[in-house]
């Protein structure tokens, strides 16, 4: 072998073992400024879906009032043209009956 053949070979070798130590290396742990990034990212994402849950929950409830509120008008209209109904009724019979005592007299 030659000089050179010899120095790739070594070369290499210590490639190979530093490699080898380096997937031996513990992880770090993250550090403190890391993991308060972290937990600041997860409440941002529990805050931003309790927020789009509760939009839902409001959208829901005012369609669901609206609704409601229509059923809620349309039963007074049908009351107010029953009572408009009963009054136009009276009014008639008392113009008949007037117009039935003036004929008598």
């Amino acid at each position: 072998m030659t000089r050179s053949m010899k120095s790739l070979l070594a070369l290499l070798a210590m490639a190979a073992l530093g490699a080898a130590l380096a997937g031996c290396q513990k992880k770090e742990e993250p550090g403190p400024a890391e993991q308060m990034g972290r937990k600041l990212d997860q409440a941002t994402q529990q805050a931003q879906e309790a927020a789009k849950d509760t939009g839902e929950k409001l959208q829901k409830a005012a369609s669901q009032a609206g609704q409601e509120l229509n059923q809620a008008t349309e039963v007074a209209g049908k009351k107010i043209e029953e009572a408009g109904e009963k009054i136009q009724e009276k009014a008639r019979a008392a113009r008949e009956k007037e117009a039935a005592d003036k004929a008598a007299k």
